[in-house]
């Protein structure tokens, strides 16, 4: 069939809501067998600039260049990427898609192994491709799919040659009506961005398909192994479970069971008894191996595995409940991202995540906003990650296309904004029974795909996609398919199709009024829990309130939890020349209309290496509570599952002095059983009594991993705790600069409102009326807090530096970098700044809280630097040489 002919010459598939999938097999779970051959690599590639320009199968090699699969045409010389967040980027008349539609046209040659005969069956696999495509084989239509996260496969064995090459060709349009239910919050990128195989399976013995879940018993001790399998048998034989300990666990075999198969059978159920497995959680992530081994007549046997984690997932009591017992969610919210290659990320990248993740003591993962590469939860199982798998399904861009021609007063509360217009939203398509079909397909292919893991604990029905009754259909679908995991969807605000509410950004006295209140009834009885699938939004110098909200998870156990908005930056590397290289956001590439930096909100830099924010993160989380009261340390363990036995106590103390810090002791803290939940004193050495000469002592204990594990190195550490054993004296013998011999070259000079201070190589300017420094525009930038005293040397030691302190022993603030912030402020990349030849200076005696306004609550009324009258005086004293 020509490349050009549809199923309707008026309703071209890509832009028909009824057509999402055309030939391609049944969603099923994740395997590649050992008969693959990757077709990743170098293709050749062709770009339209709409459909009718794309090359037919049979079109002669002009006008085609290299491309590297996995990857993304717009990161690879054509087109640009294009970044909004709500905004649709094409005009919004669903199911209709522009003329003017970016085509890329992918082919390339294959070869089919000599073993695979006719007697094997031979499937076309894509994980990954943006936006919607047709597949052909040696010229021949196979099959069209659309659902850019999702999987799609397909039956070539008719269409293949044995004795000859093949070829594959890909038409890849970058727009589709399924564009309108994938307006997520990130960069919009087309093509073959996900692995391509050739898979071959035997079609006389075969397990096509297999679904592993677990139960337990009412004491959640023993447990029972459960197998539904899809089987192609033409002879009668037996299915073989089979249960066996990882090798790093020893390998033993746990037991095993068989049950019989006859001739034709497509279906059978399997499942072996296990006395008191080691159970599976974020904390204790022990799995197994399971075997599955068919034989049929004298075919050759065929076996898959899979692992296995024992856990079971349900409400109880109201609650979130792993094992019968409650979780807290200590979570991120991550976007396929890779700086260069965009969301084509490799499996090391994905486990440079992960592992950064628990590092930072975060414990659950949102996938935002579809189900991401699939090899990622292997690394979650193995981990131990709580999984939220998210559909691929987004549309609020319909809320800018109602609000935006609407009237709305700008004070309306965005509350009262959603009551407004989501109900003409959900008409769209949530509520739209024409695209039902399309809704249901993006909650099947991610539960056939994803069912068998064990840390997905929830499905998600999508995001910010309103409310309507094709969110319903995907609900009943989720729970009728597989009961054992619940179901979460944040835009169903009164819970009818989810099994927990969900909010997102609310203010700490909003969030716990919805805990007392919503879904409770007159006895104070509650059916459901309660979570923030997006919190704590991490842009610039956020987020801010983590202490508040994890208080709040602390005190009302119906909140369990949430997820932080986001892992990391979205930033692109773009290379302008010139020395001029920076991580792109939204208008960086001609893109229009954008939203900017808000792409860059993440946890993480766009190089996924730690923010600010994420170390603050990994404090407030951190799995043990720490206080000292008198010559006791109160440790409580907040962990679900385990006592404190792979932890390591270490203590110091140390006394500051005022240009000094000196190490009083040090050593290990006996720490005795504490289990989950519960807390215990731990008695401090006699040192802790120690009083020096007036300094200030200090407490510091840190409790480290003992041995290694999958996700960190023998004493890495997860909690550490200061506290104040012995306060300053209010004396202080410091030698101040105005009179310090060596700088008798300082000089104070007064010009109006400006008071000048200068000496040498370095100087500092204020405002005599506010007392602020105004050497740059104010900007914060780079704060340290908590600053007893701070000195800064010369490079040059033989030149000495400069002191500072408060003149009363207190703490203040100071900034000190190579750029002055109003160049700070006016750059728009790091590229843009040019350093100065000195150290900017900055001291203060207060400095407002961060917040986390750009998407949430602001700053805290008691972190707020107000204009009131401010006592603050400080030394200055050459230091070194």
């Amino acid at each position: 069939m020509p490349l050009s002919i549809q199923e309707s010459p008026d309703r071209p598939d890509y832009a028909n809501e009824a057509v999402f999938r055309r030939n391609c097999l049944p969603h099923r779970t994740y395997f590649i067998p050992d008969t693959a051959v990757l077709l990743n690599g170098q293709w050749d590639f062709h770009y339209a600039s709409t459909p009718l320009e794309a090359p037919e199968p049979d079109a002669a090699a002009d006008g085609w260049q290299p491309i590297t699969v996995p990857g993304h045409w717009q990161l690879q010389g054509w087109g640009h990427p294009h970044y909004t967040n709500v905004q649709y980027p094409i005009p919004v008349c669903p199911p209709h898609v522009p003329t003017e539609n970016p085509t890329g046209t992918y082919r390339r040659r294959f070869h089919v192994p000599p073993a695979w005969d006719r007697a094997w069956r031979l499937v076309l696999r894509f994980d990954g491709v943006d936006s919607a495509y047709h597949v052909f084989v040696n010229g021949e239509l196979v099959g069209y799919a659309q659902g850019a996260r999702n999987a799609a496969e397909y039956d070539v064995t008719e269409h293949v040659r044995r004795d000859a090459a093949n070829e594959v060709l890909v038409r890849v349009y970058q727009w589709s009506d399924g564009s309108y239910i994938e307006d997520q919050d990130q960069w919009y990128l087309s093509g073959i961005f996900r692995d391509v195989h050739l898979l071959a399976f035997p079609t006389d013995c075969r397990i096509r398909d297999w679904f592993v879940h677990t139960d337990l018993d009412a004491e959640y001790r023993n447990a029972e192994l459960l197998v539904d399998v899809d089987v192609a048998a033409t002879a009668a034989g037996k299915l073989k479970l089979s249960l066996q300990k990882l090798a790093k666990n020893g390998g033993a075999a746990v037991g095993e069971t068989e049950v019989d198969v006859t001739a034709g059978t497509t279906s059978a159920k399997i499942k072996l008894a296990v006395a008191n497995p080691s159970k599976w959680t974020a904390e204790t992530p022990y799995l197994y191996r399971a075997t599955l081994t068919l034989t049929s007549g004298s075919a050759k046997p065929y076996t898959v595995d899979q692992t296995v984690g024992f856990r079971k997932v349900e409400l109880k009591g109201g609650l979130m409940c792993v094992n019968g017992r409650p979780i807290q969610l200590h979570g991120t919210n991550r976007h396929e991202h890779h700086p260069r290659l965009g969301r084509a990320v490799p499996l090391d990248y994905i486990r440079r995540d992960l592992v950064l993740m628990k590092t930072h003591n975060i414990n659950a993962l949102r996938c935002s906003h579809y189900p991401p590469h699939p090899r990622l939860f292997d690394l979650a199982d193995e981990l131990g990650l709580w999984v939220m798998d998210e559909a691929d399904l987004e549309c609020h861009g319909f809320y800018d296309a109602i609000a935006r021609p609407l009237d709305i007063p700008e004070e309306m509360d965005y509350e009262e904004r959603k009551k407004l217009t989501f109900p003409q939203c959900a008409k769209f398509t949530s509520d739209n029974t024409a695209w039902t079909a399309a809704y249901v397909d993006r909650i099947e292919s991610m539960v056939m795909r994803d069912r068998n893991h064990a840390s997905i604990i929830s499905w998600s029905l999508g995001n910010e996609a309103f409310y309507g009754r094709n969110h319903k259909a995907m609900y009943d679908y989720a729970k009728r398919v597989d009961p054992g995991r619940l179901v979460h969807y944040e835009g169903d605000v009164h819970a009818e199709s989810a099994d927990m509410f969900s909010y997102m950004y609310p203010p700490i006295d909003r969030l716990v009024r919805l805990v007392q209140t919503e879904g409770v009834a007159e006895d104070g009885s509650f059916e459901k829990p309660v979570v923030l699938c997006e919190y704590a939004h991490a842009m610039g110098n956020g987020p801010g309130w983590l202490q508040e909200y994890q208080d709040a998870f602390r005190a009302h156990p119906r909140l369990q939890g949430g997820f932080i908005w986001e892992w990391a930056n979205h930033g692109l590397w773009k290379d302008e020349g010139r020395g001029k290289a920076f991580y792109g956001y939204g208008g960086d590439f001609g893109d229009f209309p954008n939203d900017g930096t808000f792409v860059m909100d993440g946890l993480c830099f766009s190089n996924h290496t730690p923010t600010p924010g994420l170390t603050e993160l990994k404090k407030v989380i951190q799995p043990l509570g720490l206080s000292v009261s008198g010559d006791k340390l109160l440790v409580e363990n907040y962990y679900g599952f385990v006592d404190l036995g792979h932890l390591v106590a270490t203590y110091k103390i140390e006394e500051f002095g005022s240009d000094t810090v000196v190490l009083v002791d040090s050593g290990e803290l006996a720490l005795p059983t504490i289990k989950a939940g519960e807390q215990a004193e731990v008695g401090l050495p006699k040192s802790a009594s120690h009083r020096g000469d007036g300094g200030e002592t200090m407490l510091t204990v840190s409790f480290r991993q003992r041995s290694s594990t999958a996700w960190c190195d023998a004493g890495h550490e997860i909690a550490w705790h200061q506290a104040q054993l012995a306060a300053p004296s209010a004396s202080s013998s410091s030698r101040v600069l105005s009179s310090h011999p060596q700088l008798t070259s300082t000089t104070v000079e007064t010009k109006g409102s400006v008071l000048a201070i200068s000496g040498g190589d370095w100087s500092l300017t204020f405002d005599r009326a506010r007392g602020y420094i105004t050497s740059w525009h104010p900007q914060e930038g780079g704060n340290r807090m908590g600053t007893r005293w701070v000195e800064l040397l010369h490079e040059d030691e033989h030149r000495g530096g400069i002191r500072a302190r408060m003149k009363a022993q207190g703490l203040f603030s100071f900034a000190a970098r190579r750029y002055a912030d109003v160049k700070v402020e006016e750059a728009r990349h790091p590229c843009d700044l040019v350093e100065v030849d000195a150290t900017l200076v900055r001291l203060d005696a207060k400095v407002a809280g961060v917040g986390t306004a750009a998407c949430g609550p602001g700053v805290k009324e008691d972190l707020l630097v107000k204009v009131e009258e401010v006592s603050f005086g400080f030394e200055l004293e050459r230091a070194g040489a």
